[in-house]
C-alpha cells in the first residue's frame, strides 16, 4: 500500500492503532521529543530511561547519524534517490528535508508498518517542487511488496540509498539477513547501505537492562555484535563496507550536533525525565553511553 493508503477511511485506520501495546516507532517518538504517541509508549520509554538514565543519547545519536550520512551521501557521493524503511514518526528533520536542502530534485520513498506513523506521513510528502516523497505501508519483511510499490517513485537504474536507521535490532537473524540480502540485490551498481543497530559490545550491562524492558513489552530486541553488525555487508554480495568501518554511532564522520531547543530554568525545572530530553545538549557524549553501531557500504 502506497501513499493512496492515506485517503483510507480514517475510522479504519483508527481501528488499526492499537494503544494498550507500546510500538517502537512510538518509543522512539517519546525519546525524540514527539507528540505522537500514547501512556502505554511513553510507559515503556520511562522504563528504559530508568534502566539507563542517559540511554537517550542512543536515540539522539542515531537520528544525528542519519542526518550526517545523508548529507554525506548526497553531498560526497552524489545519491540522489532514498529508500528509508522503518521511517518511524516525521520529526526533525526527515530524510528529504535533509537531501533536497542541498539537491532539491532528490527522491525519498519512507517505509513503515505502524499505522500511527501513517496516519502522521502526510509530513513525510512534504517535498519541494522539483524532488518527490512517498511513503510505503508495509513491513521490512516483504521486501518484495516494498521494491515493486518503492518502483512508482524511484528510478531503479540510478544508485539509491537503503537506509536501515534502528530497525534490524527488531528482527530476529532468520529474517533480518535475508531481507537485507534481497533489497540490496535489487538495487543497481553505486547503491549504498546505510544501517545502524543496538548492540551489547560497548557498555553491555545497561542495555541488558534496556532489553528486558522491551522483551517484557514483548518486543523482539537483537542486541548484535558488531560482527554480526558487519555480516549485513559481508554477506550481502557486492557490498563492500566504507571506512570507518562499523563503528560506535558518535564516532562514524563525527561533527557537532545541532543545539536543542531552549526551555526556560523555571520551566525545565517543571518537566519530568522525559519531557527533558528535547531540551539536552548531546555533545557532551562519552564512548559510556552509546550502545549503537553505524555504518555504510557500497554496491559495487
Amino acid at each position: 500500500m502506497s501513499s493512496d493508503a492515506l485517503s483510507q477511511d480514517p475510522a479504519g485506520l483508527r481501528r488499526r492503532i492499537d494503544t494498550t501495546k507500546a510500538h517502537p516507532a512510538r518509543v522512539y517518538d517519546v525519546f525524540l521529543g514527539g507528540k505522537d504517541n500514547y501512556p502505554t509508549d511513553r510507559a515503556a520509554a520511562a522504563a528504559a530511561l530508568a534502566a539507563n538514565p542517559r540511554g537517550y543519547l542512543d536515540v539522539r545519536h542515531n537520528r544525528d547519524f542519519m542526518r550526517r550520512a545523508v548529507t554525506r551521501l548526497v553531498q560526497e557521493d552524489g545519491i540522489r534517490q532514498f529508500l528509508d524503511i522503518g521511517t518511524g514518526l516525521p520529526t526533525a528533520e526527515n530524510v528529504h528535508q535533509i537531501a533536497q536542502r542541498i539537491i532539491p530534485e532528490s527522491r525519498v520513498v519512507y517505509v513503515d508498518n505502524d499505522p500511527v506513523v501513517l496516519a502522521h506521513a502526510r509530513a513525510l510528502l512534504t517535498s519541494g517542487p522539483e524532488g518527490r516523497t512517498d511513503y510505503i505501508d508495509a513491513d521490512f519483511k516483504n521486501p518484495a511488496q516494498i521494491l515493486e510499490l518503492a518502483a512508482k517513485t524511484l528510478d531503479f537504474d540510478e544508485p539509491i540509498a537503503l537506509a536501515l536507521v534502528a530497525i534490524l535490532h527488531f528482527v530476529e537473524d532468520e529474517e533480518a539477513y535475508p531481507v537485507v540480502r534481497e533489497l540490496m540485490d535489487a538495487l543497481p551498481s553505486g547503491s549504498r547501505l546505510v544501517l545502524s543497530h543496538i548492540t551489547e559490545d560497548l557498555n553491555p550491562d545497561k542495555i541488558r537492562a534496556v532489553q528486558r524492558t522491551y522483551t517484557e513489552r514483548g518486543f523482539t530486541f537483537v542486541l548484535r555484535s558488531k560482527d554480526e553488525v558487519e555480516r549485513f555487508f559481508t554477506e550481502t554480495p557486492g557490498v563492500q563496507l566504507d571506512e570507518p568501518g562499523v563503528v560506535p554511532v558518535h564516532h562514524w564522520h563525527p561533527s557537532p550536533a545541532p543545539a536543542p531547543e531552549a526551555a526556560a530554568p523555571a520551566d525545565f525545572e517543571t518537566l519530568d525525565d522525559i519531557e527533558k530530553i528535547r531540551y539536552r545538549d548531546i555533545n557532551d557524549v562519552t564512548d559510556a553511553d552509546i550502545n549503537v553501531y553505524a555504518a555504510a557500504g557500497r554496491k559495487a
